[in-house]
C-alpha cells in the first residue's frame, strides 16, 4: 500500500513537471526564402522540361504576377500591378477583419499557376507540398485554409489572362524554315533546326503599347560590295573569331544560356540542358535580394517587374527578328568566307536581328537598377550549378552591356545587333518601370 502511495505521488510530480514544460517553438519561416525557392524550384522544371527562351519568360510572368498580387497585401500601401497591366481584371481582395499569411497565399498564387503553364506538375508538387507542411505546422487551421483558398482565386484569375494571349494559338503553327537567300535566315548549321516560336511577335504584351512602340532601325541592306556595311559586319565577326582572348571565351561561355545545346562527338550526339537567357536574369534577382536583405513584398516585386520586362521584350525582339528575317553570320561567312567556320558559340535557330538575350538583359537590368541602384555591385553565381563559372559585376547595366558583347564575341551575332537590342531592351525596361504606380 505504501508503494502504491509513492508511485501515484511521483506519477503526479512528473505530471506537474511535464506541464510546466516550456512548449516546442513553432519554426521561424522566412517568408522571403520560401520566395526565393519557389522561383528556383520553377527553373528547375523550366530546365528540365527544355521551354524555349519566350516561353520561359511567360512562364516567369504569370507565376511572379500571381505570386506579388498575393504577398503585396502585407504592405497595404502597395498597389495591384495587374490592374495596370493589358487584360487581367480586378484581382479578390481578403476579407476585412480576416487573418492571413499571405507569404502562403503567394506561394499557392505561384503553383496554381505553374501546374498549369509547365509539365512536370509532380516534381513542383513534391516541393511544395512541403512548404505547405511547414505552413500548416505554423498556423491555426482556418488562417492557413483562408490563405490557401485567396491564393487559389488569385492564380485562377492570372490563369484566365494567360488563356487569352495567343499562346495557344501559335501551338500549332506550321515550322518556320526561312528563305533561300544570303540576305534572309535559313536553319544554321550543325543540326539546320527550324525557326524557333516565329509567332511570338503576335503575343499579347503585358504592360508597353504594342509589341513595335520600341522598334530599332533596319539592319543594313545585303550586298556584296566588300565596303559595304553588310559585308563589314560578317567580316567583323570574322575576324573576331579568330582573335579571342581567354576573357572574351570566358564572356561568351558565361552567357551562353542556350537551354538546349546538342553537342556532337563523332557520331554521337547528345543535349546539355542550361539556364535560359531568363532565367539567368531570374537568379541575379534572387541574388540582388538576398544581398538587399529585401522582405518578402519587395522580393515579390522584384520577380514581378524583372518578368514583366523579360516577357514583353522577348515579344518586342521576337516581332523585329521575324519581320526582318535577317541572316545569321555562319550563313555568310560559310558561303563567302570559309565553309568550314562555326562560331564560338552555337547559333540559336531564329533570326539574327536584333540580339534577344541583349535585349532582355538590358530590359531586365533596367528593373533592377531602378529597384535596387545603379551601383549595386554583385557576385553573379546564377550559373554555378550548370556550368561552373560565376562573375563580378558592379552594377546590372555592366552584366547587361558585357551580355550584348558575349554574343558578339560567341559569334552568333553582329554587333550592330547586339547593341541595337540593347538599346531597345533599355527603352522598354525604362518605360514600364515609368508607367507603374507601385505604391499609393
Amino acid at each position: 500500500m505504501r508503494s502504491f502511495k509513492i508511485f501515484t505521488f511521483l506519477a503526479s510530480v512528473l505530471m506537474v513537471v511535464a506541464g510546466c514544460a516550456p512548449k516546442p517553438k513553432t519554426l521561424r519561416i522566412n517568408d522571403a526564402d520560401i520566395l526565393r525557392q519557389n522561383e528556383d524550384q520553377l527553373t528547375q522544371v523550366i530546365i528540365y522540361d527544355v521551354f524555349t527562351p519566350p516561353v520561359a519568360a511567360r512562364i516567369y510572368g504569370y507565376t511572379a504576377l500571381a505570386s506579388y498580387e498575393a504577398m503585396r497585401y502585407a504592405d497595404p500601401k502597395c498597389n495591384s500591378i495587374i490592374t495596370q497591366l493589358k487584360g487581367f481584371g480586378k484581382p479578390p481582395e481578403p476579407q476585412k477583419g480576416k487573418k492571413y499569411n499571405y507569404a502562403l497565399a503567394a506561394t499557392k498564387a505561384f503553383f496554381t499557376v505553374a501546374h498549369k503553364v509547365t509539365f512536370s506538375v509532380d516534381t513542383l508538387k513534391k516541393y511544395e507540398n512541403k512548404v505547405y507542411a511547414m505552413y500548416k505546422d505554423n498556423l491555426d487551421d482556418s488562417t492557413y485554409a483562408r490563405s490557401v483558398d485567396f491564393g487559389e482565386q488569385i492564380g485562377k484569375l492570372i490563369l484566365k489572362r494567360a488563356a487569352v494571349d495567343n499562346y495557344p494559338q501559335t501551338r500549332g503553327k506550321p515550322k518556320y524554315l526561312g528563305e533561300n537567300s544570303p540576305a534572309k535566315w535559313r536553319p544554321t548549321p550543325p543540326d539546320y533546326m527550324d525557326g524557333v516560336e516565329f509567332c511570338w511577335g503576335d503575343m499579347k504584351v503585358f504592360a508597353i503599347d504594342t509589341s513595335n512602340q520600341f522598334a530599332p532601325p533596319p539592319p543594313p541592306t545585303y550586298s556584296d560590295d566588300k565596303n559595304s556595311p553588310f559585308v563589314k559586319q560578317y567580316m567583323q565577326v570574322y575576324n573576331q573569331s579568330k582573335n579571342l582572348t581567354k576573357e572574351q571565351k570566358e564572356v561568351a561561355r558565361f552567357w551562353d544560356d542556350n537551354p538546349f545545346v546538342i553537342e556532337h562527338n563523332g557520331h554521337l550526339m547528345f543535349a546539355n540542358k542550361k539556364i535560359t537567357p531568363g532565367g539567368h536574369w531570374i537568379g541575379i534577382t534572387a541574388i540582388a535580394c538576398k544581398k538587399n536583405h529585401a522582405n518578402a513584398v519587395k522580393t515579390a516585386t522584384a520577380y514581378a517587374l524583372t518578368s514583366i520586362a523579360l516577357y514583353d521584350s522577348f515579344v518586342c525582339c521576337w516581332g523585329v527578328k521575324y519581320k526582318y528575317s535577317y541572316a545569321r553570320p555562319v550563313t555568310n561567312i560559310e558561303e563567302k568566307v570559309d565553309h568550314y567556320w562555326l562560331p564560338l558559340l552555337q547559333t540559336p535557330p531564329f533570326p539574327e536581328y536584333t540580339a534577344g538575350h541583349s535585349t532582355i538583359s538590358a530590359a531586365s537590368a533596367s528593373m533592377l537598377t531602378h529597384l535596387f541602384g545603379g551601383n549595386f555591385a554583385f557576385q553573379d553565381t546564377s550559373d554555378m550549378r550548370y556550368i561552373g563559372m560565376q562573375r563580378h559585376f558592379d552594377s546590372f547595366f555592366k552584366a547587361s552591356d558585357e551580355t550584348a558583347m558575349s554574343r558578339f564575341y560567341g559569334g552568333i551575332h553582329y554587333l550592330n545587333s547586339s547593341l541595337a537590342g540593347a538599346r531597345q531592351g533599355r527603352q522598354i525596361g525604362d518605360y514600364i518601370w515609368g508607367k507603374l504606380k507601385l505604391i499609393n
